[in-house]
């Protein structure tokens, strides 16, 4: 089993920068690759961005590109996702999600094929 706690959502003006992070504890082969999913209100869950403990090959969704970045610190199996020049419609509740599995196309990561989630932390962009 694999636990994760998010922290570091908040209010943040548009253009502004928030920086998450995601502590796991328990198995760590479970959390290979991290990464983070967000839902705005009425929308289903969506993949952001992910990063695998191995090999360090970054996976991110096209609508964050240039924005936002991951990076991890295996010592402590931690990961944080820092969000530039953030937008309104980056408003969303965002989640922590861990498998033992590594992907490499952004199109290959879906909530089903995650297996450990957090409980989620919200961000709110202002306009």
């Amino acid at each position: 089993q694999v636990q994760l706690v998010e922290s570091g959502g908040g209010l943040v003006q548009a253009g502004g920068s928030l920086r998450l992070s995601c502590a796991a504890s328990g198995r760590t082969f479970g959390s290979e690759t991290m990464g983070w999913f967000r839902q705005a209100p009425g929308k289903e869950r969506e993949f952001v961005i992910a990063i695998s403990r191995s090999d360090g090959s970054i996976v991110v969704a096209d609508s964050v590109k240039a924005r936002f970045t991951i990076s991890r610190d295996n010592a402590k199996n931690t990961v944080y996702l820092q969000m530039n020049s953030l937008k309104p419609e980056d408003t969303a509740v965002y989640y922590c999600a861990a498998t033992p599995r590594i992907y490499y196309r952004a199109n290959d990561y879906s909530r089903d094929g995650m297996d450990y989630w957090g409980k989620g932390t919200l961000v709110t962009v202002s306009s």
